[in-house]
């Protein structure tokens, strides 16, 4: 099992910067953020951006990996945030894994002027999105003159060099002759990580992702979350074994929170949430660090503890 734990962008960098240094040192595996231009019940609250964050996070950091958890096409578009992707990817050294979702239907659906979409064309937004983004992130382009004389031209004659690049003309993305010049920092990309519950998104996932990751069925708590996390966790073997892939080779995220329970609420609940994740074949989990009032309110006295026995697993 590996741990990961979720640092939300809302502290002053001199403020953050202590929890990701510490994040590290306390032998998290993977830390994340939120790819949100705010969220729910925090849209009136400091709130970083989170690319930036991230490469701070990259520069005080060596060992843990990163991650956004998780970013969307609400108000992305491929072509730039690759390069965002690729730039982190490279200053982190190759720690960087991508979460991507589908894009909710709160505050960055509609920031933007966004029209309503339905859930059928949230999803085909989806899929160009992430192939659009495998597409990118897999580029590797040398540096070509757009033109260069031949031994044999004239003055007058010049051999233009063939235009390279990503060309893709989706109903939702453009791409012309998009470059992402450099070797990707991992081979052959950043790690996807896709978050999915439907038949469709869970085919994605058997696809071309990495991991999954699932907050569970929305607005159930309880008991009957963890039934509908055990369904969704055993929709994806049946998905992964139509696509002719083995289950066992997609990393399997759960974020703990999400069930109606803060994960860090004491040592006790954490270690029994990780027990039950461990026990329906979750290769990792994600908390969030303690805020101090409101969602994910709790003691990071607690977390400091719960940090201290994942370093006697080691």
């Amino acid at each position: 099992m590996r741990f990961g734990i979720v640092i939300l962008p809302q502290d002053p960098w001199a403020i953050g910067r202590r929890k990701w240094i510490e994040a590290e040192k306390w032998g998290f595996d993977h830390a994340w953020t939120y790819d949100h231009l705010s969220w729910r019940s925090l849209a009136d609250e400091p709130w970083g951006a989170t690319i930036p964050t991230l490469t701070a996070a990259a520069s005080v950091t060596q060992h843990i990996r990163l991650g956004t958890f998780v970013s969307s096409p609400n108000f992305r578009h491929p072509v730039p945030f690759a390069k965002e992707i690729a730039t982190l990817d490279d200053i982190s050294a190759g720690r960087f894994t991508l979460g991507i979702g589908s894009g909710g239907t709160g505050f960055d659906a509609f920031v933007l002027g966004q029209a309503a979409l339905s859930p059928r064309e949230r999803h085909e937004r989806f899929v160009e999105f992430v192939d659009l983004l495998d597409e990118l992130l897999r580029f590797e382009a040398p540096a070509t003159p757009a033109t260069a004389t031949t031994a044999t031209s004239t003055p007058e004659v010049e051999a233009t060099a063939a235009p390279r690049g990503i060309n893709r003309a989706g109903t939702w993305f453009i791409a012309h002759e998009a470059r992402m010049v450099g070797a990707p920092a991992q081979t052959p990309r950043v790690p996807f990580v896709l978050a999915a519950n439907g038949p469709k998104g869970l085919a994605l996932v058997s696809r071309l992702a990495e991991g999954w990751v699932t907050t569970g069925a929305d607005g159930v708590t309880g008991e009957e979350w963890w039934r509908a996390v055990s369904d969704l966790n055993k929709r994806l073997d049946d998905a992964a074994e139509a696509a002719g892939r083995d289950p066992r080779s997609i990393d399997r995220y759960l974020s703990l929170d999400s069930g109606g329970q803060f994960s860090l609420e004491s040592v006790g609940v954490f270690e029994e949430l990780v027990g039950r994740a461990s026990g329906l074949g979750f290769t990792d989990v994600i908390s969030h660090w303690p805020r101090a009032e409101g969602i994910y309110s709790g003691s990071e006295d607690v977390l400091v503890e719960v940090a201290s026995r994942l370093a006697a697993l080691r």
